[in-house]
């Protein structure tokens, strides 16, 4: 079987998705076949994606049925926007902003988790704590080993659950506030991201502080965010504040990933009954409203506050249902990553694509 035949057998996988095939999308980067041998790169941008996994599943499916083996790799063009000689983080494939419009959401809860839950998935994960003035992040991962320094004065971040952290909380003492302005904020998250070893990442999450200031500013226009996770709680106070968020992100062009919903309803152990403390389906109708993808809720449960207290991240939990939710959340942050990476490649190369008319 010859390439063309192999890419006119690839026209038979969609992208469920996109809701075209991969070859008319322009997913299929090289195709070269030698023998029984297929080698095909693909855009597919968003490792361990349940979506992505199941196109690689299906074209190899495909493939083995013809007799031929393939061998699948995945490449992402580099994003105009980034493309220098000193291009920020080059050895991270995806950066992921997790953001709140105010304190209090549980913004660092769903960091620590989404980050747990796609190591968990297999993905190579770092999780950097940009809540300069309150980083929780080391108490939340039961993390007390500082980073180390090599001899060219770069810090080697520790690790927990598969997961590479760099936070404020290991430079500074215990009890020590951090008071500092704009361009001290500037300083330091830069030398917390370009001057630390993360190697080579599939993902970067990064815990942002609470609103709309320096640190989300600096972040923005010096990194290649791939997209931002907005947290909220049910109640219209929470979801005026993720509205400020949402406008940031567009001002800066950055893609919103979804809106998740923490604090949902609470289950009584006691009665039985479930309570909307503070409200309903506020973030799901919020998601809607702005058309945004709509992540998935994580209910009021204790487990959760006893987990974040005690280092144990609740996604990790195989038992619990709220460790599904969180897990369900991670894997919808990974698919629609994806989206970002393949939409971005199929526009582009759609565009660049004569029309018949031309």
């Amino acid at each position: 079987m010859d390439e063309a035949a192999v890419r006119d057998r690839l026209r038979s996988v969609e992208d469920p998705e996109l809701g075209e095939d991969i070859v008319s999308l322009g997913l299929v980067n090289e195709l070269t076949v030698e023998g029984d041998t297929v080698d095909i790169d693909l855009a597919l941008g968003a490792p361990y994606s349940p979506t992505e996994s199941d196109i690689a599943a299906e074209i190899r499916r495909l493939l083995e049925g013809e007799g031929l083996e393939p061998e699948l790799s995945a490449s992402i063009p580099d994003r105009d926007d980034f493309e220098t000689d000193e291009q920020v983080l080059p050895n991270v494939k995806n950066i992921i902003a997790v953001a709140s419009g105010k304190g209090g959401v549980g913004k660092s809860t769903v960091a620590v988790n989404l980050a747990a839950g796609l190591s968990q998935l297999g993905a190579r994960v770092g999780l950097f704590d940009a809540d300069i003035y309150g980083p929780n992040v080391p108490r939340m991962v039961d993390a007390d080993e500082p980073p180390m320094a090599t001899e060219d004065e770069t810090l080697v971040p520790p690790e927990k659950y598969g997961v590479k952290l760099m936070s404020m909380a290991f430079l500074t003492g215990k009890d020590d506030p951090v008071i500092w302005r704009g361009p001290m904020v500037h300083k330091v998250i830069t030398q917390l991201t370009e001057d630390v070893e993360w190697g080579h990442l599939d993902y970067l999450v990064v815990d942002l502080p609470p609103g709309t200031g320096d640190t989300q500013l600096t972040m923005l226009q010096t990194m290649p965010v791939t997209g931002a996770v907005i947290v909220t709680t049910p109640q219209d106070v929470a979801l005026d504040d993720a509205r400020k968020g949402l406008e940031m992100f567009a001002k800066h062009d950055t893609v919103v990933l979804g809106i998740a919903e923490n604090m949902s309803t609470f289950a009584c152990p006691d009665c039985g009954g479930e309570h909307d403390i503070f409200g309903s389906g506020g973030g799901e109708e919020f998601a809607e409203t702005h058309d945004m993808p709509f992540l998935g809720s994580i209910p009021l449960d204790p487990a959760v506050r006893e987990g974040g207290d005690g280092g144990q991240p609740t996604v990790l939990d195989d038992d619990s249902e709220t460790g599904d939710s969180f897990r369900t959340l991670t894997q919808n942050v990974a698919n629609n990553t994806g989206i970002v990476h393949r939409q971005g490649v199929s526009q582009s190369r759609q565009h660049d694509t004569p029309s018949l008319d031309q």
